[in-house]
């Protein structure tokens, strides 16, 4: 959602949505965002999207990640492991493998493994969706908002979103 808002913000057409089964707490969920610069009419989930983000590398071999992962997009994944690494792990994918280690990046920005921050650079990176100077300016009058009485929580936000933007490995 984080991407859906700055996407909005920046004058494009989103939908965000969460798919919840009945899984248990703690379970893996599946969230899709479509962004575009002209009204969607489309109001279900994404079967063949463009790029798939994956938060936990744990789900690699337990859920097919790539499946319907359009060849052109890209899958963005949060590891300290190269895409070269990691491709033999994704079904004969042919497109894009991507990684950035949000954790580190977190751990050492924010004092805490938060990968959303990181990971949401990642994807505006690799996939051009924002400008990243558009993207920068406008997380920044996010953070101040949402943290208006943490200043040390913006700055460490800012860092890891400027490091990882810098850090993301295409392969």
């Amino acid at each position: 959602l984080l991407l859906a808002d700055a996407a909005f913000n920046t004058g494009k057409y989103v939908q965000g949505f969460p798919e919840y089964g009945p899984e248990r707490m703690g379970a893996p969920i599946t969230a899709y965002n479509r962004i575009s610069s002209e009204r969607s009419t489309v109001h279900s989930n994404i079967y063949f999207p463009d790029y798939v983000v994956v938060v936990d590398e744990t789900l690699l071999s337990a859920v097919d990640v790539t499946a319907g992962l359009k060849k052109e997009g890209a899958i963005v994944i949060n590891s300290s492991k190269s895409p070269a690494e990691l491709r033999p792990l994704l079904k004969g994918y042919e497109g894009r493998v991507c990684t950035i280690d949000a954790g580190k990046i977190s751990e050492e920005e924010l004092g805490k493994n938060f990968p959303n921050t990181p990971m949401l650079a990642a994807i505006v990176k690799v996939s051009g969706v924002i400008g990243e100077e558009e993207f920068i300016k406008d997380m920044e009058g996010s953070f101040k908002h949402k943290f208006a009485s943490k200043p040390q929580v913006i700055e460490g936000n800012m860092r890891a979103l400027k490091r990882s933007l810098e850090e993301v490995q295409v392969g």
